[in-house]
Parts: structure tokens; sequence; C-alpha cells
């Protein structure tokens, strides 16, 4: 049975942080962090602070030696295909991928370089954390969601990161039908990270203003009519779910992608309303208000990235 003893995480920003402090904390682990030339004195003079305590890891470049048993992706998605050409050296015959990123397109992207049995489907749910600099705030309330597409009986890999889980206390689930379970986290970011985006709302708004979450509820109705199209199964659950766990979040506490235009960086809206008016238009089915979302996204990006490059 495969065991995974070495870990790579690509990303230590909102998401990654996350899992390299639980990996971190079992001394029977070896983790390295992957970072560019560039930032790496920057990274090891200037420990990330989590939760007000100061972590160091193993830093590694992409012309390191080191095979990983699994390799967690952490970036944006505008960082995959630089990441996917810098970790060719730690992949090995038995390495094990979950690919935390946004959207539905990452391990497909991922497969295609190294082939889809080193992939399984994963996301991440659960509580966002807040992150500024080196500095990241987060509550513990979190799962990583994991798998096959179908988890009827579990593969040698699904079985290898759950033994990994379990030793290392992160918290996951592994449903039945991963592809129903990745359009739900999916319509959670097309409904709430764009609507929350243009309208500067945390989860409270949403949760106290019906106006304010009907604007999330139309983008999210776009993408139930592409998921049906597409084959998935049980599509009349989707909104009513993802409403339940809305109501959950901390009220404070604003989107990543909120959270992006906050510090005026880029979005990810091309693998949101773009994914959704891209399949729109291959199921002939319209997408108004994602098509509206992305042009204003977009236009925010552009005024984000010439305020940048003013500076």
């Amino acid at each position: 049975m495969k065991q995974i003893n070495k870990v790579l995480i690509c990303g230590l920003g909102a998401i990654g942080s996350i899992y390299a402090v639980k990996i971190l904390q079992n001394k029977n682990i070896d983790l390295s962090v992957l970072v560019d030339k560039a930032r790496l004195n920057r990274y090891k003079s200037e420990p990330l602070n989590f939760n007000g305590e100061e972590y160091n890891f193993n830093y590694i470049t992409s012309d390191s030696a080191y095979i990983a048993d699994l390799i967690i992706f952490a970036v944006k998605n505008n960082a995959l295909n630089g990441v996917l050409k810098d970790i060719k050296n730690f992949v090995g015959n038995n390495t094990i991928i979950l690919s935390l990123l946004n959207g539905l397109k990452s391990e497909d992207d991922i497969a295609k370089m190294f082939g889809k049995d080193k992939i399984l489907y994963s996301y991440y749910i659960g509580h966002t954390s807040t992150r500024k600099g080196r500095s990241v705030v987060h509550d513990d309330v979190y799962k990583t969601v994991f798998g096959e597409k179908d988890n009827m009986q579990y593969s040698e890999n699904v079985i290898a990161v759950k033994e990994f889980f379990d030793r290392t206390g992160i918290k996951y689930e592994i449903p039945v039908d991963m592809n129903y379970s990745r359009w739900w986290k999916f319509l959670v970011n097309v409904g709430y990270n764009q609507a929350s985006a243009v309208l500067n709302a945390a989860y409270g708004d949403f949760q106290q203003s019906d106006k304010v979450n009907q604007i999330a509820v139309n983008l999210m109705k776009e993408a139930v009519d592409i998921a049906k199209a597409s084959g998935v199964k049980n599509t009349d659950r989707l909104i009513p779910e993802v409403l339940e766990v809305i109501k959950t979040m901390l009220p404070q506490t604003r989107t990543s992608m909120l959270q992006d235009v906050d510090a005026h960086r880029q979005t990810e809206v091309d693998i949101f309303a773009g994914y959704i008016s891209e399949l729109g238009k291959k199921y002939n089915i319209k997408t108004p208000y994602n098509d509206m979302f992305y042009e204003i996204i977009r236009a925010v990006d552009d005024k984000n990235r010439l305020n940048n490059d003013n500076r």
C-alpha cells in the first residue's frame, strides 16, 4: 500500500498555509514548500505568521532534488502553468497530486502533463482565511473534499491520502459522487465570490439582505442549467445545499475574490463567469448574469492593474 511521507506544497497563501502548518506539526512528515528564486530569501527572512505564531518551512526551488509522495497545489489559477513546469523534477511514478485551485479545469490541465492516474479531484471548503502580506488568520473551520469522480469503492490513491489526512489531523470528506460535489463548490464561487466582488459584500450582507443574496442565486441558477446539461446528477439539490452552508459563514468575513479586489490583485473571474459563458455557448444556454458579471469584474481588474502600474 502507498504511504505518504514526503509532501510538497505549491502556494503558501490563504489556503496553502493552513495545510502547511497542519503538516509541519507532524514531525514524521518530510514537508517542503516550493517557491521561486526571487522570493526565496524573503520567505526565509520573513517567517509565515499564522494565527499569531511564526512558522519556518523548508523552501525549495524548481532545480532542487526532491521526489514527492504527495503534491498539493494551492496557488491561484493564473500561476498554474508556471508551477506545472516547476514541479517536473518532483513527480515520480507513485506521486499523488491534489489541486485545491478554484474552478473545474485545473485537474484536467495537470492530467495533460502528468497523467490522470496521478490526480485526485479535490477542493477546500470552510471559513475564509484572511491574508495580509505574510500574516494569515484562520479559525480552523474547514474540510478537504477529495476523491475519484466515483468513490463507491476507494482507489489506492484515495486510501493513501485518507491515511495521510488521518495521521496529520487534516479534516476531510470523501463523497460518493465527487462530480456533484465539485459542481456544488463551483456554485459557491460563481455565486458568492462574484457577487461579493461587485457588491463589496461580506457574508453577513448575504445573510441579512434577500436582495443581495438574490444576485448570487441568479448567478448560480445559470451554473445549475449548465451542470444539468453536462450530465451532473441531482442538480435540483445544488442551490438549496449552498444556501444552507452560506448561513454558517462568519458574517464579517469576505470571500477570496473580494479580498483580491481589496488588495488590488487580479481576480479569477475567467474560471467562474468566463467558464460559465463558455459552456453556455457550447450547450446553447443563455447566461446573461454571468456574461454581465464577467465584463464588470474584468473592468475592475483592469482598473486595479492600471492603478498598480501607476504607483
